[in-house]
């Protein structure tokens, strides 16, 4: 029998993140570069279907906001990566 060893990578995340455009999400909701982007306006477009347009919660960036696929899978990726960080 032949055992296999399994390592794990030190960093992992760079390979995860090769193919995400930097800045992309703040880009698509206009809010400025230097302020952060609320969790609960993330929160809010997860939970919401494709094709529905929000009105977002917090007073930064956009007002409406239609939600399509691509913005929901990067307000998810922004989320998981805001609670990896902590």
């Amino acid at each position: 029998m032949v055992q296999v060893k399994m390592t794990r990578k030190k960093y992992w995340i760079q390979d995860a993140l090769k193919g995400a455009k930097k800045g992309a999400l703040r880009r698509q909701l206009q809010i400025p570069e230097g302020k952060r982007i609320p969790l609960t306006l993330l929160d809010a477009i997860i939970s919401a279907d494709v094709g529905d347009v929000i009105v977002n919660p917090t007073k930064t960036g956009k007002r409406r906001i239609h939600v399509t696929r691509l913005l929901e899978r990067r307000a998810i990726l922004a989320r998981n990566l805001l609670r990896l960080k902590r």
